[in-house]
C-alpha cells in the first residue's frame, strides 16, 4: 500500500456520505478478517455525522460484527453529556445507538457535567484529558501509548483545522502528549479536548471528509504543501493511506493530478 494522498470527488454531500459509508463497511469486513478487533476514530461535523447516518441506513450495516469494533473520538466539545453539540451524542443518534456494539467499546471523552475527581491543582478539563490518555494507554499494544487505529475520520474546517488542532496554536505542534486541552478555541465552545497529531497520524488509514465551497481554499492549500501551522490538515498523513473524500464544491482548488477516479 501507499500513503500518498489521494482525493475522491463526489457530486454532492449525499453521494459523498453514501460512498464513504460503503467503503467503510467494506474496509471493516477486511480488517476483521485479518485481526481480532478494529479501532475507529470518529469525527463530528455535519459531513462526519452524515457518513455515520449513511452507515446506519446501509443494507450492509449488520454484516459487521460490531462487538469487535472500538470507537474513539478525535476531539470533543467541553459541554454537558446531553448537549446536542456534543460529538458523542450526535454519533450515538446517527449510528451507535442503532448497532449491537457493547458500551465498553464506546470510548467517549469526558463531559463538563461528569463527576470528575480533579485532584489538587488541576481543573476538570485537565483531569478529563488525563483520563482519556489513560484509556488510550489501557488499549494500546505493549510499548505503545495508544491503540493501533485502523480508520481515523477527520473533518476539515474552513481554516484548515482538524480535530481541535487550530492554525497558529500550540496544539498542532504538540509531540509528546496523546490528548490536549483547548481553552481558547477560535470556534465555540472555547473549551475542548483533542487527540494530537502524532496520535492521528498513527492510524493505518486517515479519511478526511469534507464538503462545501467554504472548504475549497483550505483543501487546496493542504494539498499544495502549506505548513501544518498555517493549515493543520496539511500535517495529517496516515501510515498506509490518506484519502480526502470531498464534494465537487470543496474540490474546486484541488490539483487535477491528485484526483483519483471514482469507478
Amino acid at each position: 500500500m501507499t500513503n500518498d494522498r489521494r482525493v475522491l470527488v463526489h457530486q454532492n454531500k449525499q453521494a459523498l456520505a453514501g460512498s464513504v459509508a460503503a467503503r467503510f463497511l467494506t474496509n471493516m469486513v477486511d480488517v476483521l478478517q485479518e485481526q481480532d478487533e478494529a479501532n475507529v476514530v470518529l469525527t463530528g461535523g455535519s459531513v462526519g455525522i452524515a457518513v455515520l447516518a449513511a452507515i446506519n441506513e446501509s443494507a450492509a450495516r449488520d454484516t459487521i460484527d460490531w462487538s469487535r469494533v472500538n470507537f474513539w473520538w478525535g476531539d470533543e466539545r467541553w459541554v454537558p453529556r446531553a448537549d446536542p453539540e456534543r460529538n458523542e451524542l450526535q454519533a450515538r443518534d446517527a449510528l451507535l445507538d442503532h448497532i449491537d456494539v457493547p458500551k465498553e467499546n464506546i470510548h467517549a471523552f469526558g463531559a463538563s457535567d461528569d463527576p470528575i475527581d480533579v485532584g489538587a491543582g488541576n481543573d476538570a478539563l485537565e483531569a478529563a484529558a488525563a483520563r482519556y490518555t489513560a484509556e488510550l494507554l489501557s488499549h494500546a499494544p505493549e510499548g505503545a501509548h495508544y491503540p493501533r487505529f485502523d480508520v481515523t475520520f477527520l473533518g476539515v474546517g474552513p481554516d484548515g483545522h482538524i480535530a481541535s488542532l487550530f492554525p497558529h496554536r500550540s496544539g498542532i505542534r504538540e509531540r509528546e502528549a496523546s490528548v490536549i486541552t483547548v481553552h481558547d478555541s477560535p470556534k465555540p465552545p472555547a473549551d475542548r479536548l483533542s487527540l494530537t497529531r502524532p496520535v492521528l497520524n498513527s492510524s493505518d488509514r486517515v479519511w478526511l471528509v469534507l464538503a462545501g465551497s467554504d472548504k475549497a481554499s483550505a483543501l487546496g492549500l493542504a494539498l499544495a504543501g502549506a505548513s501544518r501551522d498555517e493549515v493543520p490538515a496539511a500535517g495529517i498523513k496516515g501510515r498506509y493511506r490518506t484519502m480526502f473524500f470531498v464534494d465537487s464544491d470543496a474540490a474546486a482548488q484541488v490539483p487535477e493530478n491528485l484526483i483519483a477516479p471514482t469507478y
